[in-house]
């Protein structure tokens, strides 16, 4: 009798990877139901193992793991080589490799450093190759910080494109930045950048010195943690701003640029 394959759970974890000071309780975050059943899966996928061990240790605080942690199984998601993806057929090798738990019946969790796995995330690779084999997927109710930031920033809902991460030097970024604004002014899309913390204040700086002072530009930053705050103002309004944000927490950068 062939054992049925078992199903890829995209578990969420919360926002506060790699904040200093007092975190939320998980069960401030995540739903009793999912916290169970990640203390259930033995098989896990994640971004990075270390954050995943932290994340099952605060779920086994709450509803104690099915093994011992340390005899859980867990594999990180393959980084890319350095000069490209790789070849098609290696990739899909690691994936097959990975999701090989799911085809011996078992059910495997997809975690990701903070939020939403799949979601600005390499684990929509795995996603992806899961369909590819015919395996279930299950999302799960979770934080994402970028619909967190785009609800509380009251700019287009109904239209909107992530953008993911801007250039680093100082002119390239400029570019994009007005580049981004050109398209939300022809267009009525809200854009959605992050940045790694340390650099938060920098982008902040760049897009209230690049942009139109009649552009909408909301900041969302420690969503989901104490102290957390989102705010929006036209571009006009943030030069006067004294904001300053921390360099240790992340933050959510939306803009919407106005007919002129």
């Amino acid at each position: 009798m062939t054992t049925p394959p078992g199903k890829l759970y995209l578990m969420p974890n919360t926002l506060d990877f790699g904040i200093d000071g007092p975190t939320p309780s998980l069960e401030d975050t995540l739903a009793p139901a999912v916290i169970r059943l990640a203390s259930r899966i033995e098989h896990w996928v994640v971004e990075n193992a270390k954050s995943a061990r932290s994340f099952l240790k605060r779920v086994d605080a709450i509803a104690p793991l099915a093994r011992p942690l340390q005899e859980l199984g867990i594999a990180e998601i393959p980084r890319p080589a350095k000069g490209g993806p790789g070849k098609p057929s290696d990739r899909s090798r690691d994936m097959a490799a990975l999701l090989a738990p799911v085809m011996q019946g078992h059910d495997i969790g997809l975690l990701s450093e903070a939020g939403l796995p799949a979601v600005a995330d390499p684990g929509a690779q795995v996603v992806q190759a899961a369909h590819a084999l015919g395996i279930d997927v299950i999302a799960l109710p979770g934080a994402s910080s970028l619909v967190l930031a785009l609800a509380a920033s009251g700019l287009n809902g109904q239209g909107f494109s992530f953008v993911g991460y801007l250039p680093i030097p100082a002119a390239e970024r400029a570019a994009r930045i007005r580049e981004l604004e050109l398209q939300s002014r022809r267009d009525g899309l809200t854009r959605i950048a992050i940045e790694t913390p340390y650099r938060n204040q920098a982008l902040l700086d760049a897009l209230v010195e690049q942009l139109h002072e009649t552009t909408w530009l909301s900041v969302s930053c420690g969503l989901t943690l104490p102290g957390g705050f989102s705010r929006t103002q036209r571009v006009a309004a943030w030069r006067t701003s004294k904001l300053r944000l921390p360099g240790t927490t992340p933050a959510v950068f939306l803009l919407q640029a106005s007919a002129v």
